[in-house]
């Protein structure tokens, strides 16, 4: 049987750098291994779920939202064992599943703020795995849930001016100065780590800009700009432990 998986390639990486930076931050536990496999099935029974309502293939999507459902389900009981008020991240990211629905059901998948809604879903995740180490929402958590969502709305940023919005200037410069600021507002805090970290992303945003990229090699840049991005934090969350 062919596995049934989402077409966003580019949500692999939020699912994994604001997880295992959470991890990073708050100590890692053997329970982290079944709920990063249980977030991994989430997802995946999340993308099939979401197409229901678009009210086309129900059985189909239905099939693949239990057959990926389930064994999320049994897997995250496994850190909810541990700390049963985890729970609370999960109800955190309702909301932003309904705003997901909600964009799905008007087949308006790429607006922005569906993007924004995901991305914010994706970063509490960063919440959830620190908390299950350390038991406490702490300074390196809270810095790893902001630097996630920050980062992911930079890619989603230059990603539109790559390809649906790269005719429009004011969507450029609107990208140059977001990460632009991002620079200069971590430096000013102090975090100049932090602000490295993102030099790779305000790069490929200004010479990669108006460049006949195939969405293949955009992606590939965004997977290395991605560990780039996940190797700088690691160091800067060592500093703060």
């Amino acid at each position: 049987m062919k596995l049934f998986l989402p077409k966003q390639h580019g949500a692999w990486a939020m699912i994994i750098i604001p997880f295992w930076l959470g991890v990073i931050a708050g100590g890692f536990t053997w329970q982290h291994i079944p709920f990063f496999i249980g977030w991994v099935l989430l997802y995946l029974a999340t993308y099939p779920m979401l197409m229901l309502f678009k009210k086309k293939k129900i059985k189909f999507y239905s099939k693949w939202t239990v057959i990926y459902l389930l064994p999320a389900l049994i897997l995250l009981f496994v850190p909810l064992f541990k700390m049963p008020s985890i729970v609370y991240f999960g109800l955190m990211m309702i909301p932003f599943f309904i705003i997901n629905a909600y964009y799905t059901s008007k087949n308006n998948d790429r607006a922005l703020m569906n993007d924004f809604s995901a991305i914010i879903a994706f970063s509490i995740a960063g919440l959830a795995s620190s908390y299950l180490g350390q038991g406490q929402i702490t300074l390196e958590a809270l810095l790893v849930f902001s630097v996630s969502i920050l980062f992911f709305a930079g890619c989603t940023f230059y990603v539109k001016t790559m390809i649906r919005e790269k005719k429009n200037r004011q969507f450029k410069w609107i990208s140059w100065v977001y990460h632009s600021l991002l620079l200069v507002v971590w430096f000013v805090l102090g975090y100049w780590i932090v602000a490295i970290a993102y030099i790779p992303s305000l790069y490929r945003a200004i010479a990669f800009y108006g460049k006949p990229l195939s969405p293949m090699k955009i992606g590939v840049y965004e997977i290395i700009n991605s560990v780039i991005f996940l190797a700088v934090m690691m160091v800067q969350i060592s500093f703060l432990s």
